[in-house]
């Protein structure tokens, strides 16, 4: 009586509006550099030394976990539309972290971490907000898989574009993640919390 038949990891059946916010997720992601490239540059260039970097990584954990306190309670509230300007804010690290001294960069890692915290809070939130229950496995396997490969091409990427040009990885990072926000716009006009 207890035993609940399990169903095989499927996209099917799942809601056009989950498709096209995955879509925005994955643009999200592949914008946003890992931390061990921003250390890489931050070593590389000396704006900060082996010493502050950690230290730097740990400012940015401690905003992330304030952020997502803030960002799951905002979601709670007002829905997706926080999602919106948590990518506003976090497309603006990249300028900060890898064009600038540090005073700078420590407002770059302080948005870093605040794009770190909404995403960690938020995004899978409002997966369950627009699935119906008895898909939610398959699509949060799906939303994790898109999201993973989206940030490792997109990182792979970042690492080429710095070899060649930070400027160019600059302005990749920045569109990238600012192609997500019309799209996710769509999906809040869509009724993605109901």
């Amino acid at each position: 009586d207890f035993e609940h038949q399990t169903s095989e990891l499927t996209g099917k059946g799942l809601p056009r509006k989950f498709w096209i916010y995955l879509g925005a997720v994955a643009f999200m992601a592949a914008g946003f550099a890992d931390f061990p490239l921003i250390a890489y540059h931050f070593q590389t260039t000396a704006i900060a030394t082996g010493n502050t970097i950690p230290l730097l990584y740990a400012l940015a954990m401690g905003v992330d976990g304030i952020a997502a306190l803030v960002f799951g309670r905002l979601f709670d509230r007002i829905g997706i539309s926080i999602l919106i300007v948590a990518a506003v804010l976090s497309s603006l690290f990249a300028p900060l972290v890898f064009l600038s001294n540090i005073n700078l960069a420590v407002l770059g890692i302080v948005l870093w971490g605040i794009g770190m915290g909404a995403q960690e809070s938020i995004l899978k939130a409002a997966v369950a907000a627009m699935v119906p229950i008895e898909k939610r496995g398959s699509a949060f396997g799906i939303f994790n898989t898109g999201y993973g490969l989206s940030w490792f091409l997109g990182s792979a990427l970042m690492g080429i574009l710095y070899d060649r040009s930070i400027n160019a990885l600059v302005v990749f990072s920045i569109i990238i993640q600012l192609v997500a926000v019309p799209i996710l716009l769509f999906v809040n006009r869509s009724g993605s919390r109901n």
